[in-house]
C-alpha cells in the first residue's frame, strides 16, 4: 500500500513538473522538494475534496457527460496554486484547465506503463 502510494506521488510529481515546462502559462519556482510538496498537496487535494465536489455536483457532471470533471481538476489546481502563491502560479483558467488535462493524460499514460490502476 505505502509503495502504491509512493508510485502515485511520484508519477503525479512528473506530470506536474512535464506540464509546468510545457506550458507558458503556469509558472514554478523551487526546486524537486518543492515540486514535491505541490504534488503532494495536490494529490491530498485529489483524495478528499474531489469526491465531495463530484458528490455536490453530480447532477452537472452526468449532464455534461463527465466534461464537468475537467473543471473540477482545474480547481483543485488554482486551490494548490493558492496553498503554495510563491513557487506555484497560474495564469488564466484557461491555462489551468489545459494543465488538468495534460496532468490527467501524463498521469494515466505513466501508470499504465507502471502497471498501476
Amino acid at each position: 500500500m505505502v509503495k502504491s502510494i509512493l508510485i502515485r506521488w511520484i508519477v503525479l510529481a512528473i506530470s506536474v513538473g512535464i506540464t509546468v515546462w510545457l506550458l507558458p502559462g503556469l509558472h514554478f519556482t523551487g526546486g524537486i522538494g518543492t515540486l514535491f510538496l505541490v504534488s503532494a498537496v495536490l494529490g491530498l487535494l485529489m483524495a478528499v475534496l474531489k469526491p465531495v465536489l463530484m458528490l455536490l455536483t453530480c447532477p452537472l457532471v452526468v449532464l455534461t457527460l463527465g466534461l464537468f470533471t475537467f473543471v473540477i481538476n482545474t480547481l483543485m489546481l488554482y486551490i494548490t496554486s493558492w496553498i503554495f502563491p510563491e513557487s506555484f502560479q497560474i495564469d488564466t483558467f484557461w491555462w489551468a484547465l489545459l494543465a488538468s488535462i495534460i496532468i490527467g493524460a501524463i498521469a494515466m499514460i505513466l501508470n499504465s506503463i507502471l502497471g498501476e490502476e
